[in-house]
C-alpha cells in the first residue's frame, strides 16, 4: 500500500499473534507509516510469559515484530518505541533484553514507569515503523 489511505490489519492467534485483550487493531498504517499497538507478553494462547521483565521483554518484542512482518516489514522498519515498566527497578534488566534486539540501529525511545498494566504483565511496548512503499498483508483485515 503506497497511497495516503489509512488502512487497520486484525490478526489472529492462526497467524501467530497472541489473541487481543482488549477491542482494538494490531496495526494501522497511515501511508508509510505503521502504528503497532502494544503488546503484552503472552503467547498465541493467551497466557503470559515469563515472571522476569527479561523474559517478558524478549515475548513482548517477538510480537511486535510478527505483527510487523504480516504487515510486510521488519525491526529495520522500527523508528520510535514506546515502553511501559510496571517497575522502574526493572530498568537495567529491561535495557539488556532490548539492545539485544537492535544491535545495529537503534529507534529512538521513549520509556515510563507506569502504575499497573493488562494481564499482570511487567512490559507492554508498542512502535512505530516506517516504509517508503507503505504497508500491505494478505493475511488479517
Amino acid at each position: 500500500m503506497s497511497d495516503n489511505a489509512i488502512r487497520s490489519f486484525t490478526f489472529t492467534p492462526a497467524d501467530g499473534v497472541p489473541p487481543a485483550v482488549a477491542p482494538f487493531a494490531h496495526a494501522t498504517a497511515a501511508g508509510p507509516t505503521l502504528y503497532v499497538t502494544g503488546q503484552m507478553p503472552t503467547d498465541v494462547t493467551g497466557a503470559v510469559v515469563g515472571d522476569y521483565v527479561a523474559i517478558q521483554t524478549d515475548q513482548v518484542l517477538r510480537n511486535l515484530l510478527r505483527v510487523t512482518e504480516l504487515c510486510g516489514g521488519g525491526l529495520a522498519d522500527v523508528v520510535s518505541v514506546r515502553a511501559y515498566l510496571l517497575d522502574w527497578n526493572d530498568y537495567g534488566a529491561f535495557n539488556a533484553a532490548y539492545t539485544a534486539w537492535f544491535p545495529d540501529r537503534l529507534p529512538s525511545r521513549t520509556c515510563v514507569g507506569v502504575a499497573g498494566l493488562a494481564v499482570g504483565a511487567l512490559v507492554e511496548i508498542d512502535w512505530v515503523c516506517w516504509r517508503s512503499d507503505g504497508w500491505g498483508t494478505t493475511i488479517g483485515s
